[in-house]
């Protein structure tokens, strides 16, 4: 299957995203089709970038970052947030989004924005990019997955505090999560049969009801009945032993309950090679696994890890390959 080049989306000018960009197409010109969408005044100085008027201008040999120009407003004061960029970083992922649904991309990998920035510039309404590109692409329901080569791991709640996860974790939110990562493990990650590990909500897995009750009110209805579906699938399982190597060989991801219950053990296995996929929306999406690094940005410090196995799994998953 040969798909359409990846729309990468420039995110906060002022953070790292215009050197990962650079340092991305350095390492995966030549294996990875994309094309960067932003303002090509922001990038590096030295960096080599060639103007395209649409994506299927890519070209595998090509030796400059493909742009496709979208000037913003103001300029590149790399670690400011700058409001002012707000209004052109929205502008640039609904150009990606567009482009993708239409198939002239092959997907969309977003560089990080900075939410302040949106807020205060343009009045941005959606907690972040995943909410965002649902309304884009008029989708309801959409899981958050963060994925590297040692481990992969979706939480069922995500940005809330840790006080109001018990009230946010409903046995239809969980199956729904559920589904949602199987239909991806087996569609777009090829996986024929996925087998998926969930976790309780509380220490041990709730100990029989000495810790909490949701593991047998909650939680092993819900594994129950998937199970009798013909899912591949365990839990409420105890989160203290299911990342260990041996524990990660028996899945091919973890259904965790909350936030940190996810990303802590990625971000520990895997810190600069984690990726975030949307799953459950009708384009290819994922991104880097960190934010704008306006402590950094300009330095020349940014690792781009994360950014080019981002590009490698859009890649992958538009081409039919992951």
């Amino acid at each position: 299957m040969t798909a359409a080049p990846i729309a990468l989306t420039i995110g906060e000018p002022a953070g790292i995203g215009p050197e990962l960009a650079a340092a991305a197409w350095q390492r995966l010109r030549g294996e990875v089709p994309f094309f960067l969408i932003g303002d090509p005044t922001h990038l590096p100085d030295g960096t080599d970038w060639v103007e395209i008027a649409a994506p299927d201008e890519v070209r595998p040999d090509g030796t400059a970052l493909p742009i496709l120009p979208h000037p913003f407003e103001s300029p590149r004061i790399p670690g400011k947030a700058r409001p002012a960029h707000a209004k052109d970083v929205i502008a640039v992922i609904e150009r990606a989004v567009a482009l993708a649904a239409s198939g002239k991309a092959g997907g969309v990998c977003t560089l990080p924005i900075h939410k302040q920035a949106l807020q205060d510039g343009a009045g941005f309404g959606f907690p972040g990019h995943t909410e965002f590109l649902a309304h884009l692409c008029d989708t309801r329901d959409v899981v958050m997955m963060l994925a590297s080569p040692a481990l992969r791991v979706v939480p069922v709640t995500i940005h809330i505090p840790l006080s109001e996860v018990k009230l946010a974790l409903t046995a239809q939110l969980l199956e729904t999560r559920i589904r949602i990562t199987h239909t991806a493990l087996r569609d777009q990650f090829g996986i024929a049969e996925p087998r998926l590990a969930v976790a309780g909500l509380n220490p041990h897995a709730g100990e029989g009801g000495k810790m909490g009750t949701e593991e047998q009110t909650l939680i092993a209805p819900i594994v129950e009945t998937l199970r009798n579906e013909g899912f591949h699938i365990e839990g409420p399982m105890s989160a203290d032993t299911m990342f260990h190597a041996a524990a990660r060989e028996t899945y091919d991801a973890a259904i965790c309950m909350y936030h940190d219950q996810a990303l802590i053990p990625i971000k520990t296995l895997d810190f600069d090679r984690g990726v975030n996929v949307t799953l459950g929306l009708p384009i290819v999406r994922t991104s880097p696994d960190h934010g704008t690094a306006f402590d950094i940005a300009g330095t020349g410090q940014a690792n781009p890890s994360s950014t080019i196995e981002a590009l490698r799994m859009a890649w992958q998953l538009a081409s039919g390959s992951a």
